[in-house]
């Protein structure tokens, strides 16, 4: 796999983690707006360590 291919796999990894951490958030907060799960999400992806 070549350096700019194992980039695009790593950026399309990490936009499907996003959706599906934003799909979990509106299940715990439904009274939530889009723009409340979006923030959230990317706090929660901001503040993660390894």
């Amino acid at each position: 796999m070549q350096p700019g291919e194992r980039l695009q796999a790593a950026m399309q990894l990490n936009y499907e983690a996003r959706q599906l951490r934003a799909a979990y958030e509106r299940t715990l907060h439904p009274d939530w707006t889009e723009q409340q799960i979006a923030d959230h999400v990317k706090r929660i992806f901001l503040l993660a360590t390894t």
